[in-house]
């Protein structure tokens, strides 16, 4: 009875992986056949047919299933993994070839990003989505999705960096420890969902960034556009407001409070001293948090110093000492220091009222 159960069992086998062989070799031209087995692994996979993962996917399929069968620490558990493996390679080239069929990895959804569950394949995938897209030159914190989790270090870091590295060398990265290989992968990740399915357009190119920059630079774009200047609830609606937003996206709840304390959106606008006082700190600490609300400003809107002071000098030239406009002229010395940094501008001008 075992014996006629092992028998059925191997012949649904040897139909299963003609079935796949031939799925994989009807789709060529990605260089997978040339790739090894273990391409395809996942780090949650058990049981693994270990003897065949070293050996490429084309040697493989040029294998009769009999003499696969009988590679010597293959049994039936292990073959079983070795066709789920090929379930998985046929899947995601089907899928990469436009052919609407579902890949068998764990579900990588946005909201659902486990690193645990990166297979070299979709490295390899995410990695041809960012050069395809031609973000190479991005720093890796302009298009993550927060800051928080991302290693300050690495902010500036173009994503070219990471194009040309294997998972397992990234993992093995020097001075890369797990947080900060999961804030690559889960930028890599993000990308791919975002862009991965946007068809290629020689005359279109993509431009990331976050989405209270862009209401940022949507707005000041649309103001200097017109005759007018804007009101100080327009500055603070359209310029402040954002740019806040964006704060707690990436920094931590003291620096949200030190911003607010600074521009008075709750309560008084306060100087360095007394935001120091209020939040129990000393003078250097708050200095020390301005700098970073700077950084992440830096990094998340590299042109903000520049469209910032344009907007400035625009609102000066007509509006100098205007009090009203007190409150833009603190949120840009805040987000982009004219004295910390070398700016030069009418920040200059208005700071000494401050």
């Amino acid at each position: 009875m075992r014996a006629k159960r092992a028998s059925i069992e191997h012949l649904r086998g040897v139909t299963r992986y003609e079935q796949l062989r031939k799925t994989i070799l009807e789709v060529r031209g990605s260089g997978d056949l040339e790739k090894p087995l273990a391409h395809w692994v996942l780090p949650a996979d058990r049981r693994l047919p270990l003897a065949l993962l070293d050996r490429c996917l084309g040697d493989l399929l040029e294998t009769d299933f009999d003499e696969l069968a009988a590679t010597p620490g293959v049994g039936q558990t292990k073959l079983r993994s070795f066709l789920n493996l090929l379930t998985r390679v046929a899947d995601s080239r089907s899928e990469e070839n436009g052919n609407g069929k579902k890949a068998t990895a764990p579900s990588l959804a946005p909201g659902r990003f486990d690193p645990s569950c990166v297979s070299d394949a979709q490295w390899t995938q995410w990695q041809d989505t960012v050069r395809r897209c031609g973000l190479a030159r991005e720093p890796l914190g302009l298009v993550a999705p927060t800051l928080k989790n991302v290693t300050r270090v690495i902010w500036h870091t173009p994503l070219a960096d990471y194009l040309d590295v294997s998972l397992g060398e990234l993992r093995e990265k020097r001075t890369f420890g797990e947080k900060r290989v999961h804030a690559v992968l889960k930028v890599f990740h993000g990308l791919h969902c975002l862009a991965g399915q946007l068809a290629h357009h020689d005359e279109l190119s993509i431009r990331l960034v976050p989405r209270h920059v862009d209401r940022v630079e949507r707005w000041i774009g649309q103001r200097l556009q017109r005759a007018a200047l804007p009101q100080a609830t327009e500055i603070t609606e359209g310029y402040i407001a954002p740019l806040v937003d964006q704060l707690r996206q990436d920094a931590s709840s003291q620096i949200i409070e030190l911003a607010e304390t600074r521009l008075g959106l709750a309560g008084p606008p306060a100087s360095v001293r007394q935001a120091a006082g209020r939040m129990g700190l000393t003078r250097a600490r708050v200095y020390q948090l301005l700098n970073e609300i700077n950084d992440i400003l830096t990094v998340r809107w590299p042109l903000g110093r520049c469209q910032s002071y344009h907007l400035m000098e625009r609102v000066e030239e007509e509006m100098s000492g205007d009090r009203s406009l007190d409150q833009f002229r603190t949120a840009v010395e805040l987000f982009y220091p004219a004295a910390r940094r070398g700016a030069a501008g009418a920040v200059e001008r208005a700071a000494g009222s401050l």
